[in-house]
């Protein structure tokens, strides 16, 4: 009798969150990390929107009582602040949590691994080849597409270019702020998510289209900059920064090709909206090691993960067909009754009625630039 061998090929978020599934079964996996230690790329703080985890309203319990993986967000929303070129929008509800990512004792990586008890091989140059002659299943949990573009079971509908700084300064660290002010991040996107009272993360995004070819990401970074501290009225002290160009945003067409599963940012777990995807991809690492435990089928688990990428790529393409007067309309709009429906609701999906909304307009104009 062959017995079941699992490697997982990445211990990020899905990597780990495969890890810990399996143990809990009875399955224990092998990891294979190129990197030193879990957690060993730049620092960044992401969000959990209650808003893109509908029907889920709270993740991190979610995690915790039905999937039996723990984390400890750095704060929860109550206050998020939308900018647009001229208008502003103020938001206050349970909105979701914040937490930070990369080299921090706190950081999702760092806490995920402190669950997992399979071994884990630390600069590994094992490549996923040489994994499928030793391991009768393979995890891709690289945290990008590569290997799945390489194996030629990638769709990629566009990339982005992203620079981010922590920054020191006086925060709310209960409350985020997001800018879709195309004068500053053109079709793009900014935010400022809060670390802590005295630390903050401040990114700018702007995808690589072809009306984007002559913009500058590092003068749109300026403006950016001087925009936060006029905003907060305080000079805003860099001690870590972060810059890629060219990062690819798609989906498998396939989650599992014999008994290689894709998972995470491999899978395309990445939101093309906003650009956040850490519960999908935690939710693809756990399904993943379902399928291997028999506990059903990983294409039909990932089914609705797949539904939620399609319905945010849905909602990019009609951003990219925004002007700065139209984003001031929407923004205008969730100011009052209409941001604290949208927002406040724990039954609607606000990602799949927008895009419900807006299919046919995408459709109508197919190929603007």
């Amino acid at each position: 009798m062959i017995l079941m061998q699992v490697a997982i090929m990445g211990a990020g978020l899905s990597g780990l969150a495969c890890a810990i599934t399996l143990e809990k079964h009875g399955i224990t996996p092998t990891i294979f990390e190129k990197r030193s230690k879990v957690g060993d790329r730049f620092v960044n703080g992401e969000v959990l929107m209650s808003i893109f985890t509908r029907p889920v309203h709270d993740c991190i319990a979610s995690m915790s009582e039905k999937y039996g993986i723990f984390l400890n967000p750095t704060a929860n929303i109550q206050k998020m602040s939308i900018f647009s070129k001229n208008e502003k929008a103020i938001i206050e509800a349970q909105l979701g949590f914040t937490n930070i990512r990369g080299r921090e004792q706190d950081s999702f990586e760092s806490q995920l691994a402190s669950q997992v008890k399979s071994n884990i091989h630390f600069n590994s140059t094992k490549t996923y080849e040489q994994l499928l002659k030793e391991y009768s299943h393979v995890i891709l949990a690289t945290g990008d597409g590569d290997y799945a573009k390489k194996t030629k079971n990638y769709r990629e509908d566009f990339t982005v270019s992203m620079k981010g700084a922590t920054v020191e300064g006086t925060f709310d660290r209960y409350e985020v702020m997001a800018w879709v002010d195309y004068s500053i991040a053109p079709f793009g996107y900014c935010f400022l998510i809060p670390y802590s009272e005295r630390e903050a993360n401040i990114t700018i995004g702007i995808p690589d289209l072809p009306k984007n070819e002559t913009v500058d990401l590092n003068k749109q970074w300026d403006l950016f900059y001087k925009k936060v501290s006029s905003e907060l009225k305080q000079e805003l002290r860099i001690t870590d920064q972060f810059q890629f160009t060219g990062y690819p945003i798609g989906i498998c067409h396939s989650p599992r090709i014999g008994n290689t599963f894709y998972v995470g940012n491999c899978f395309g777990s990445i939101m093309p909206f906003m650009g956040f995807g850490q519960y999908a991809a935690l939710l693809s690492g756990i399904f993943a090691a379902y399928d291997l435990c028999g506990m059903g089928k990983y294409e039909d688990l990932v089914a609705p993960l797949r539904q939620s990428y399609e319905n945010s790529l849905v909602l990019r393409r009609a951003m990219e067909r925004l002007t700065d007067e139209g984003l001031d309309q929407i923004i205008r709009g969730l100011q009052g009754y209409w941001g604290e429906k949208l927002f406040q609701t724990k039954t609607t999906n606000p990602l799949k009625v927008a895009s419900y909304l807006l299919r046919p307009y995408i459709k109508l104009t197919k190929g603007v630039t």
